[in-house]
């Protein structure tokens, strides 16, 4: 008796923990939604709709309205009445350069601009014909403005623009390479920059914010943007058989010196035969080597410069009424100002009320004498890359008249050589 109920005892317990084991093991069941959070939801996502709907209506009006706008916006433009406008390119005496090649959806104006000059120089001084690359210079560019940005804590200029002696003074740090080594048009078939310069800047505001200033892990990113973008510049390359680095082909190659140029301004802001900083956003390093030199001593180097076969890279406004892309010509109305009225004070009056602004940089590449039998005027050809000087009948050229270059042009570089006599009133 007493084994049976020890047996029973025994079955009971293991009864109990099977039982208790069998609680603890784990299933799956089909998930029961929560009716009131689901109500909740529903009621929250049909509001947003409402206001998204409300949102996208008015956003579609704005649109629509702009559109409309756009299209019936209009343009101050000149007649051409009385404008004794050259017949074309072929008309000009020229200095050698390289076919025009747009800059597209960017604002590289001073690289390309001057970048031609160097080449035409090239040419002139060392009968060597080549075409550079531009974005090679723009991608160092880029570096050094955001060292600076760096550490100026932010405090410094960072656009797409720049000045023509900024591509010397690359060139001179980080060498030059021809275009077929690297062209930089890694991500599009045409330069297009917007996306590229919001990146950039939405990375820079983003350090500024945040107070952080480490240039190593900024130029890293930074370099890393670019070359998503354009393109990682070669370190060395064969050119014609030979091989380079970007510095042994800027020194040995093209051996050419930002010493032997100088560039120029016409402002009664700064002294004049006194060096002063160029006062835009574009020389956004403060440069203060700019010659200053009374207007017409300053149109007068401009003209014997490209009438002695030496070209001239020279950059002020361009979006004036006398500027039509489609007639490949730009002059000064005489509704703005008769030519014969221009002068330093004029000149000067457009730059301090800011109708006269540095937003684009050309090439001068010819010059002509032409005239209605009664006034003779200067004509220059001008090499330019920006999107207008398509629209017409001469691809990348324009015919800019003389009134327009002394009115409404700020600076130019030239070679030494055409300035001698003027560069020895600053030695004084």
């Amino acid at each position: 008796m007493q084994k049976k109920m020890i047996f029973v005892a025994i079955f009971v317990l293991i009864m109990l923990v099977g039982s208790v084991f069998a609680q603890n093991q784990a299933i799956y069941r089909q998930d029961t939604p929560d009716s009131l959070l689901k109500a909740i939801r529903e009621m929250v996502q049909e509001e947003n709709a409402k206001k998204d709907s409300i949102t996208e209506s008015i956003q579609n009006r704005y649109r629509e309205k702009q559109k409309v706008k756009q299209k019936e916006s209009k343009e101050l433009i000149s007649n051409l009445e009385r404008v004794d406008k050259p017949e074309g390119p072929k008309a000009f005496s020229k200095v050698w350069h390289n076919p025009p090649v747009p800059q597209h959806y960017s604002g590289m104006c001073w690289c390309f601009c001057t970048t031609s000059f160097i080449e035409s120089e090239l040419k002139r001084r060392f009968d060597k014909e080549v075409k550079l690359s531009e974005l090679y210079t723009v991608y160092w560019e880029y570096v050094e403005k955001i060292k600076r940005f760096i550490k100026m804590r932010g405090n410094s200029e960072f656009g797409q623009g720049s000045e023509s002696n900024a591509v010397f003074y690359r060139m001179e740090s980080y060498g030059a390479v021809p275009k077929v080594v690297y062209d930089g048009l890694k991500k599009y078939d045409k330069h297009v920059h917007n996306q590229l310069f919001r990146d950039l800047n939405n990375y820079l505001q983003y350090c500024k914010n945040e107070n952080f200033w480490n240039q190593e892990v900024i130029i890293t990113t930074v370099r890393a943007i670019l070359d998503h973008y354009i393109g990682r510049p070669p370190e060395k390359f064969t050119y014609k058989g030979k091989q380079y680095t970007p510095k042994s082909f800027y020194n040995d190659h093209m051996n050419i010196s930002m010493s032997d140029y100088a560039g120029f301004m016409s402002t009664k802001s700064a002294s004049f035969y006194e060096q002063a900083e160029f006062e835009v956003p574009d020389n956004w390093w403060n440069d203060s080597t700019y010659y200053n030199i009374p207007l017409d001593e300053w149109y007068s180097i401009v003209k014997k410069s490209i009438k002695n076969g030496y070209s001239v890279v020279i950059g002020g406004d361009v979006s004036e009424p006398g500027k039509i892309g489609e007639e490949d010509v730009t002059f000064i109305p005489t509704f703005d100002i008769p030519t014969n009225m221009i002068d330093q004070n004029s000149r000067e009056y457009r730059i301090y009320n800011r109708t006269t602004t540095d937003d684009h940089g050309i090439h001068i590449v010819g010059y002509k004498s032409n005239g209605d039998g009664k006034i003779e005027n200067d004509w220059f050809l001008i090499k330019d890359s920006g999107r207008s000087s398509r629209a017409g009948q001469y691809h990348g050229y324009y015919m800019f008249r003389g009134d327009f270059v002394k009115l409404k042009m700020l600076t130019f570089m030239v070679h030494k050589d055409m300035a001698k006599d003027i560069l020895k009133k600053f030695e004084k």
